[in-house]
C-alpha cells in the first residue's frame, strides 16, 4: 500500500517520503503475516481453533503495533513526553495480559459449560430414575393405602381373598359349562357367534351372580342376629330366587353331566324333578360349606370395600384416617427447579460474564491503544472484573476531552 502511494509522489519528494514512513512501512506486511498465521490452518479442526483462539488476539496485536508507531511520529510534539513514553510500555503490558485473560476467559468457560453439563446429565438421570421409582412403587402404595382404609388390625384377609377366589373360580367352572349354551342363543339372535367375545362378558356377569349370592346370605344372617322377622323373612325369599336362578341356569348343567353316569349305573332315569332336586341340594351343599368356612367372615368385608367403609372386628380407637397416596410424578422435580431459581439466575448471569469479559477485554485494549495515542491516557482500567466495568458511562468521552481524573474503575 505505502509503494503504491510512494509511486504517486514526485520523484524529488519520494526519498523524504520514505524517511517519513519508514516507521511504519514493514507494518503492511507483518500485518499479512500476523492474520495469516491466525486465519490460515491445513485442517478444518486446526482452522477453527485459530480463529477462535488467536484472531481477536492478532488484530489486537496489529493495532498496538499501528498505535505504536503512529503515537512515535507524536513524540517530538507533545509536552510530558516521559508520561507518554510510560504511557506506551505500558499499552503493550495491558495487550499482552489481555491476551492471556482472553485465553483464560475462554477455558474457564469451557470448564464450566463442562460442569453445566455434567450437572444437566445428573438432574436428567436423576429426574428418570425417580420417575422410574414412582412407577413401580405407585402400585404398592396404592395397595398399602387400601389396606390401611379399609382393613384395620383383625379383619380376615384370607377369607376376604378366599371369598373371592372362590366367585371367580365357580365364575370360571360355570362359564366352561354354559359357553356352548349362551353361543348357540346368541348366535340365534344376533346371527353372528363369537365365542372369544362372549366368554369374559360371561364369566364377568357369573361372577357378578355368583358373589351376591354371597351377600344375600349374608342380609339373612344379619336379620337372624338381630331378631328381625320381616326382614329376614323378606331376604329367605329374595335368596330363594337366587337359589331357584342359580339352580335352573347353572347347577342343572352340573346334573346334566352326570345323569347319563346315573343312568348307566343304576338304570334309573332321572327326570325334571330329580334333575332339579339334585342340582338344589348341590347348592345347598356348596354354600353352606362355602359360608361356613369362609364366607361368613370374607363377605362382610367385600360388602364393606364396595361401600367405600373401614373394616374392623372390634371397635377402631379414633384417629385420623388415612389419606391416599399422591404420586410425586413431577410435583418433587418442578419444586426443586422453582427453589433453584435463583442458582440458575445467578448461575446464567456468571456464564454471559465468562463468554463477554474476554472479547470485551480485547475491544477495551484496542480502545486502549487509540486513548492512548489521542489523549495520553487509557480510556478502561483493565481487567474487567465483571460486566458492570464495562457498563460505565462517559469513560470515553472524559479521556478524549482530556477531563482530569483516572481511568474508571468498578468503584466509580
Amino acid at each position: 500500500m505505502l509503494d503504491a502511494i510512494a509511486a504517486t509522489v514526485p520523484e524529488e519528494w519520494r526519498l523524504v517520503f520514505q524517511l517519513l514512513t519508514f516507521l511504519i512501512a514493514w507494518i503492511p506486511e507483518a500485518q499479512a503475516t500476523i492474520f495469516d498465521f491466525a486465519w490460515l490452518a491445513n485442517t478444518g479442526l486446526a482452522t477453527f481453533l485459530k480463529r477462535v483462539l488467536l484472531l481477536l488476539p492478532a488484530l489486537l496485536v496489529i493495532v498496538a503495533i499501528w498505535c505504536t508507531m503512529l503515537a512515535l511520529y507524536t513524540v517530538p510534539f507533545r509536552s510530558g513526553r516521559r508520561d507518554f513514553l510510560v504511557a506506551l510500555v505500558l499499552l503493550w503490558w495491558e495487550t499482552g495480559r489481555s491476551i492471556w485473560l482472553f485465553w483464560v476467559g475462554i477455558a474457564r468457560f469451557l470448564w464450566m459449560l463442562i460442569g453445566w453439563a455434567w450437572g444437566l446429565l445428573k438432574l436428567t438421570l436423576q429426574l428418570g430414575f425417580k420417575s422410574l421409582r414412582l412407577v413401580i412403587l405407585t402400585p404398592f402404595a396404592l395397595l398399602d393405602w387400601m389396606g390401611r382404609k379399609y382393613f384395620q388390625p383383625g379383619v380376615p384377609w384370607l377369607a376376604f381373598l378366599l371369598t373371592i377366589g372362590w366367585s371367580a373360580l365357580e365364575a370360571l367352572i360355570f362359564t366352561y359349562a354354559l359357553m356352548e349354551t349362551v353361543s348357540d342363543v346368541f348366535a340365534e339372535i344376533a346371527g353372528v357367534e363369537s365365542r372369544a367375545l362372549m366368554a369374559p362378558i360371561l364369566w364377568i356377569f357369573l361372577f357378578v351372580l355368583i358373589s351376591g349370592s354371597f351377600a344375600a346370605l349374608q342380609a339373612v344372617a344379619q336379620a337372624w342376629e338381630k331378631k328381625d322377622v320381616k326382614t329376614f323373612i323378606q331376604m329367605l325369599v329374595v335368596e330363594f330366587f337366587v337359589m331357584f336362578f342359580e339352580v335352573v341356569f347353572l347347577y342343572r348343567e352340573l346334573i346334566d353331566a352326570i345323569t347319563p353316569w346315573i343312568a348307566n349305573t343304576s338304570g334309573y332315569e332321572v327326570g325334571f324333578g330329580g334333575t332339579l332336586a339334585m342340582a338344589s341340594f348341590g347348592w345347598i351343599g356348596i354354600r353352606a360349606m362355602t359360608w361356613f368356612l369362609f364366607g361368613r367372615f370374607g363377605t362382610p368385608a367385600l360388602l364393606a370395600v364396595l361401600a367405600r367403609e373401614t373394616i374392623a372386628v372390634h371397635e377402631a380407637a379414633p384417629g385420623e384416617r388415612p389419606r391416599a397416596p399422591e404420586p410425586d410424578w413431577w410435583r418433587g422435580p418442578i419444586n426443586a427447579l422453582k427453589a433453584e431459581n435463583e442458582w440458575f439466575r445467578a448461575r446464567s448471569r456468571e456464564l454471559l460474564e465468562l463468554v463477554s469479559l474476554p472479547v470485551l477485554q480485547l475491544l477495551a485494549a484496542a480502545v486502549n491503544c487509540a486513548t492512548v495515542v489521542i489523549a495520553a491516557r487509557q480510556a478502561f482500567k483493565l481487567p474487567f472484573t465483571s460486566l458492570e466495568n464495562v457498563m460505565i458511562k462517559d469513560a470515553l468521552v472524559q479521556v478524549l476531552r482530556g477531563q482530569t481524573g483516572h481511568a474508571p474503575t468498578s468503584g466509580d
